[in-house]
């Protein structure tokens, strides 16, 4: 996880108070993250994947400051039209999405600038998943001439000088030449063209995902306004990494401006700072966390998590989430930041008024019943991933009626494209098994069992978790036969009848 260095009487004097190094420490331990460091100049905290919105210096102290009682509520920060736009070309296929800003008024030191390519970087390691899923790019906006365009080319036929370089190059030297195209030229492996940012008078902006241009891309003392562009694989990821850049920079004491992103079929407005809403049950937060609270009391809690409270009815209400977060995805999301604010160490400790007998789950007894039969019969158990690659699932694994390939669960964030869907049925687990392990001798006979996923409207997490067992026997002899036979001798020790039917419709 990354660690964020602060400066503590920049910290201290945006949180609008000083605090002993005891209380400082244990006020950052509450809140929900580590403390690396403490002394009189510095703070270095380790921020959790889940709070971006930390990895700076301002967001951090936002944070606390609210934690502490001083500056509670939800932040606002107002937005002013720029009149710029930025096109989208259709040609970027590779990373269709971009989200931008204008911020002026800044008085930039060098500080200031140390602050701003942390988070940069650490946002882009994080959020960003090390560039493969989104990056994002700051600009002297008075150097920029607009519209700007946002298209793929091929580097060979792109000139520029890229940033910290004395001369220019043709893009296609960048990732042997420059440090950050030899860190991140994976990200781009397969690229045949690469999306550049050009300005309005065709001057190249940057490379991405490598490098700005020197020209027109490197932030000093004298920068008072910047160009603020974040591009990904995921508009909303792309969404949430803008939303955080430009708060910070408003905490700086910037104003922001938006941008017109003109896409082929559409145009979007952005920044969108507007808080998003979810409904709450206060029934429902007391039971889960053992409380009693009242109505006030929850909304101070939530005040003191920079959420916004409306109230409707004596028990529910809405809560106003900042744009900045993208976690929380979940009313039980918010229901830990209650807790939080709460404060852990002030729940009492209670021993459960429940009587019970403690024994094994029935269907754990059952499950390793079955397994013992199997491992008698010379297979080995297996152990995959309930995650797994879509394509792999469905098109590598010959799964193509589209009312099943419907039923599966995406992830929305994937940390990798091996890992984007809930698998729906078995059997690519064991294939995946057997791919992998193609070198090892035959016969390989296996088995797992374990659970599968498929999509259920009509459920609160609209998913239905379903425990299946999956045998697979790979040899030059196998057939229909020895499958079937390990199924008879199942159902025999089981005293279980069975069917056998048409292979799609199982999965159903």
């Amino acid at each position: 996880m990354p660690t964020v260095t602060l400066d503590r009487k920049e910290f201290e004097k945006f949180v609008g108070m000083h605090l002993p190094d005891d209380k400082l420490k244990d006020r950052i331990s509450m809140i929900g993250t580590d403390l690396e460091s403490l002394n009189e100049k510095e703070i270095v905290v380790e921020i959790f994947p889940n709070r971006p919105d930390w990895l700076s210096e301002q967001g951090f102290a936002r944070a606390m400051s609210a934690f502490l009682g001083k500056k509670t509520g939800l932040p606002e920060y107002q937005i002013k039209k720029s009149g710029y736009k930025v096109m989208v070309d259709k040609s970027v296929t590779m990373r269709p999405y971009t989200a931008c800003a204008i911020v002026k008024k800044l008085k930039f030191t060098d500080e200031r600038i140390r602050e701003t390519m942390q988070l940069q970087e650490k946002l882009a390691t994080t959020h960003g998943r090390n560039r493969k899923k989104s990056e994002y790019g700051l600009y002297p906006s008075t150097k920029i001439a607009f519209p700007v365009t946002y298209i793929a080319k091929d580097p060979k036929d792109v000139l520029f000088q890229p940033l910290g370089f004395d001369k220019a190059i043709t893009a296609d030297q960048v990732e042997e030449l420059h440090p950050k195209g030899r860190t991140y030229k994976d990200v781009a492996k397969g690229w045949k063209k690469y999306p550049f940012f050009i300005d309005g008078k065709n001057k190249v902006m940057s490379m991405l995902p490598y490098t700005n241009s020197e020209d027109t891309g490197k932030i000093d003392e004298t920068t008072t306004e910047v160009f603020v562009e974040c591009t990904g694989t995921d508009l909303n990821n792309v969404l949430v990494a803008l939303n955080i850049l430009v708060t910070t920079l408003a905490d700086m004491g910037g104003e922001i401006y938006s941008i017109d992103v003109v896409y082929p079929d559409q145009t979007i407005t952005t920044p969108n700072l507007e808080p998003k809403k979810m409904k709450i049950d206060r029934g429902t937060i007391n039971k889960l966390l053992g409380l009693n609270l009242n109505e006030k009391e929850l909304k101070q809690l939530l005040e003191k998590m920079n959420y916004g409270y409306e109230k409707e009815t004596e028990q529910k209400g809405t809560v106003l989430i900042p744009a900045y977060r993208g976690d929380i995805m979940h009313p039980v999301d918010i229901v830990e930041d209650v807790a939080i604010a709460y404060g852990y160490e002030n729940f009492e400790e209670i021993i459960p008024k429940v009587a019970t007998v403690a024994q094994e789950d029935p269907f754990a007894v059952f499950k390793r019943r079955l397994g013992y039969l199997l491992v008698g019969l010379g297979l080995l158990e297996t152990r995959t991933y309930n995650l797994q690659d879509e394509h792999w699932q469905t098109q590598a694994c010959n799964l193509t009626d589209e009312k099943l390939v419907a039923e599966i669960l995406s992830i929305l964030d994937p940390v990798s494209l091996e890992y984007n869907t809930l698998r729906l049925w078995m059997i690519p687990s064991l294939l995946h098994v057997l791919k992998i392990n193609k070198h090892h001798e035959y016969p390989q006979k296996i088995f797992e069992i374990g659970r599968v996923f498929k999509k259920q409207d009509e459920l609160e997490n609209k998913s239905k978790e379903v425990e299946r067992l999956c045998l697979v026997s790979a040899h030059a002899d196998a057939n229909f036969t020895e499958i079937k036979q390990y199924l008879e001798y199942l159902m025999k020790h089981l005293d279980a009848t069975y069917t056998v039917r048409k292979f799609c419709r199982t999965l159903n």
